[in-house]
C-alpha cells in the first residue's frame, strides 16, 4: 500500500516519511487550534459544538499542513498537492 503511493507522488522513502509525519502532526494541531478556539466560545457541547468543530477543522487543516509543512520541507509538494484537491473540488482541469 504505501509502496503504491509512493510511486503515486514519485518521492524518495525518506521524503515520504517526512510527508507522513507533516499529514499527521498537521491534523494533530488542527485538532488542537480548533478545540482550542471553541474553548473561547459560549458553545455548550452538543450537536452545535460538533458541527462548528467539523467546519472549522475543515478550513483549518489547510493552513496547519502548510504551516508544519515548513520545517520538514515539505511545502511545494504540500502547496502542489492542496491546489490538486482544490481543482478537483472545484471542477477545474489541472495542467
Amino acid at each position: 500500500m504505501f509502496t503504491r503511493l509512493k510511486e503515486k507522488w514519485k518521492v524518495s522513502w525518506f521524503q515520504f516519511t517526512l510527508i507522513f509525519c507533516t499529514f499527521a502532526l498537521g491534523g494533530s494541531s488542527c485538532s488542537y487550534v480548533a478545540k482550542k478556539l471553541l474553548s473561547y466560545s459560549p458553545i455548550e457541547r452538543g450537536t452545535e459544538y460538533v458541527i462548528i468543530y467539523i467546519v472549522l477543522v475543515t478550513l483549518l487543516w489547510p493552513i496547519c499542513v502548510l504551516i508544519v509543512s515548513m520545517p520538514f520541507g515539505q511545502f511545494p509538494f504540500f502547496k502542489q498537492y492542496l491546489t490538486r484537491i482544490w481543482n478537483t473540488l472545484t471542477k477545474k482541469r489541472a495542467r
